[in-house]
C-alpha cells in the first residue's frame, strides 16, 4: 500500500489546496472532517497528518479540536493556521484573539534552522507568505521551538523536532506563499519518510481492478457529456469491463459549435464503445421557452436530463450498476462539516444527481481524484489532448453564457460567435495559458453603424481567466490588438452582434464554481 497522508479539515477554504500541493508531490492524501469517527482516521493508516485551517477561534470552549489520538500516535502531525493554533492549545500553549490581526501578504524571517523548512528557506533572511488569521499563539507547549515569525506573529513557525510537531500560521498551501509547495514537500516526503511512489500509472491499474471486482459480469450504464470527467469514466471503465458498458450521450441542444458531432465520433468511431445518442434539443428548448430566472433555467434542465437520461438507460435492459464522474472535491464537500455556499454556487453549474428510483448501483471510479488529476489519468489512458486539456464547461451548458431568454436563433448565433473566439485563441497560441474562455450573449441590443446603415444588434461579452490551482482567478491580459482581431471577425461572420466587449474578472481565494 502506497503511503498516505491525513488531512483533517476544520472548515478553511483552502483546505483542498492542501491536498492537491501534497498530491502534487507524489504522495497518496485524504481529507475528512475533524469529528470524522476516529476508528475511521485510524483505519486510513496514515503515515502524517496535517490539521487545515478553518474560521473558528479557539478561544471559544465548544469550536473544534483535534483528535486526541493525533498527538498520542507517534506520528509526524503539520498544523496550518487555526491547525497550529489548536495544537499550541491542547498541548499546552496559548492563543489569544482580538490583536495583531494578519491578512494577506506578509514577509517572515527565519530565526532558527528547521527540517521544515531545509534546502528552501534559510535562517535569519526574510521571505513573502500568506496570512489569514485573526487569532494568534501567545505561548508555546513545552518542548516546542520558535522557528520563525512574522510582524504580527511572534510564533508564525513552531516545531518540537524529537516528537515531529510542526506549526505554521501562515498558508503554505497558496499559491501566494511561492515556497509552500517545497515546505509540504520537506513534512511529507523529508520528515514524514512518504516515498512519493502515487501515479496515475499506478491509480489507473488500481481502478481497473477495483471496477472489475465491483461490477463482475453485470452491464454498466455511464452518462456522457463529452466533457473530460465523463469521457475519461467512460474510456477507463471500457477498458476494464469491455461491452459490459454502455454510454447513454443526452445532448439538449445548449453544447457547443460541433461538441455533439465529436463525442458520437469519438466513443462510437475511436473507441468503438456502446453509445445512445439522444438528440433532445426540441424538447428541452420548448420547455426552456419564455423562461429567463438562471436558477429556474438550470432546475428545468436538470429535472427534463434525469427524465431522458432514464428513458434511454430503460433500454439496456438488466443493467446493475451506473458510472459517474464524481470527483474528490464533490466527495469532500458532500461531508463537509461546516456547510457554506458551496451547495448553492454548484446548484448554479450542475444539472442535478440521478434519481434513486433508478435502483443502480454507483461505480465512481474517479472519486479520490481532483480536476487536473482527472485530466493526467485521461492522458495516461491514451484520450486526445483536444479532449483532455478542454477548458470546463458545466453542465447546463450555454443556457448560463445566454442570460435572458433562450432559443435556436440566440443559440445559433452564441455558438458561431464563441466558437470564432476559441480559433482565435488557438492560434495565438493560448488555449492551453489559460483555464476558461467563453463567449456570453448579453441580454441587451445596442444601437450601431454598420458600413452606411444603422444596425441594432447584440452585445457579446468575451471572458478568459487564468488559474494554476482551480481556486483562485484573474482575468488573462490579452492585448489589445488580439482582443481586436476577435471583434472584427465576432462582428464581421456573426451577424446580429454588432458590438464585443472583454470581461475583466478575477475570483478570490476559495472560489472553487467555474462558470
Amino acid at each position: 500500500m502506497t503511503d498516505r497522508v491525513l488531512i483533517l479539515d476544520f472548515g478553511s477554504q483552502f483546505t483542498q489546496l492542501i491536498a492537491r500541493r501534497v498530491r502534487e508531490n507524489g504522495v497518496y492524501c485524504e481529507i475528512m472532517p475533524f469529528n470524522t469517527d476516529v476508528k475511521k482516521q485510524q483505519a486510513f493508516q496514515p503515515k502524517a497528518i496535517i490539521l487545515s485551517g478553518g474560521p473558528a477561534s479557539v478561544t471559544e470552549q465548544t469550536t473544534p479540536r483535534a483528535p486526541q489520538w493525533v498527538f498520542e500516535a507517534k506520528l509526524p502531525v503539520l498544523g496550518i493556521c487555526y491547525g497550529e493554533q489548536t495544537m499550541a492549545a491542547q498541548l499546552g500553549g496559548g492563543v489569544e484573539s482580538g490583536h495583531d490581526r494578519e491578512f494577506g501578504r506578509a514577509e517572515l524571517e527565519i530565526k532558527e534552522p528547521s527540517p521544515l523548512f531545509d534546502g528552501v528557506w534559510q535562517k535569519g533572511s526574510r521571505y513573502p507568505i500568506w496570512m489569514n488569521h485573526g487569532d494568534k499563539v501567545t505561548a508555546i507547549p513545552p518542548g516546542f521551538k520558535v522557528v520563525a515569525t512574522s510582524e504580527g506573529s511572534p510564533f508564525a513557525a513552531i516545531a518540537d523536532e524529537t516528537r515531529r510537531f510542526y506549526g505554521v500560521q501562515f498558508h503554505l498551501e497558496v499559491v501566494h506563499t511561492p515556497d509552500g509547495a517545497k515546505i509540504l514537500r520537506n513534512f511529507t516526503r523529508g520528515i514524514a519518510g512518504c516515498s512519493g511512489d502515487w501515479s496515475m500509472k499506478a491509480f489507473r491499474a488500481e481502478a481497473i481492478r477495483r471496477v472489475r471486482e465491483q461490477v463482475g459480469k453485470g452491464k454498466v450504464i455511464c452518462g456522457l457529456s463529452g466533457g473530460v470527467d465523463s469521457s475519461v469514466v467512460a474510456v477507463l471503465l471500457h477498458e476494464a469491463i469491455g461491452d459490459q458498458l454502455t454510454c447513454v450521450f443526452v445532448d439538449h441542444g445548449l453544447l457547443r459549435q460541433g461538441e455533439a458531432e465529436e463525442v458520437v465520433k469519438l466513443f462510437r468511431g475511436t473507441y468503438n464503445i456502446p453509445l445512445i445518442h439522444k438528440d433532445a434539443s426540441d424538447l428541452f428548448l420548448k420547455k426552456l421557452d419564455g423562461v429567463s430566472d438562471p436558477e429556474q433555467k438550470r432546475k428545468i434542465i436538470g429535472g427534463l436530463f434525469i427524465d431522458v437520461f432514464e428513458a434511454e438507460a430503460k433500454t439496456v435492459g438488466d443493467a446493475q450498476f451506473l458510472a459517474q464522474g464524481t470527483l474528490y472535491p464533490d466527495v469532500i464537500e458532500s461531508v463537509s462539516f461546516t456547510g457554506g455556499p458551496s451547495v448553492t454556487i454548484k446548484s448554479h453549474h450542475n444539472v442535478g444527481g440521478l434519481p434513486e428510483r433508478m435502483h443502480l448501483k454507483l461505480v465512481e471510479p474517479l472519486r479520490e481524484l481532483f480536476k487536473d488529476e482527472v485530466r493526467a489519468l485521461g492522458r495516461e489512458l491514451g484520450l486526445p489532448e483536444s479532449l483532455v486539456g478542454r477548458h470546463p464547461f458545466p453542465g447546463p451548458g450555454l443556457a448560463i453564457r445566454m442570460p435572458g431568454t433562450i432559443d435556436r436563433a440566440k443559440l445559433d448565433l452564441l455558438r458561431k460567435a464563441d466558437a470564432v473566439y476559441l480559433d482565435e485563441i488557438r492560434k495565438a497560441g493560448l488555449y492551453d495559458k489559460i483555464w476558461q474562455a467563453f463567449a456570453v450573449l448579453l441580454p441587451v441590443k445596442t444601437v450601431g453603424v454598420m458600413g452606411d446603415a444603422r444596425s441594432y444588434d447584440h452585445v457579446l461579452a468575451l471572458r478568459a481567466v487564468t488559474s494554476t490551482d482551480g481556486m483562485t482567478a484573474d482575468s488573462y491580459p490579452f492585448e489589445h490588438a488580439f482582443l481586436a482581431k476577435c471583434a472584427t471577425r465576432i462582428i464581421n461572420e456573426c451577424r446580429g452582434i454588432n458590438r464585443v466587449t472583454y470581461d475583466v474578472t478575477s475570483k478570490p481565494p476559495g472560489t472553487i464554481e467555474w462558470e
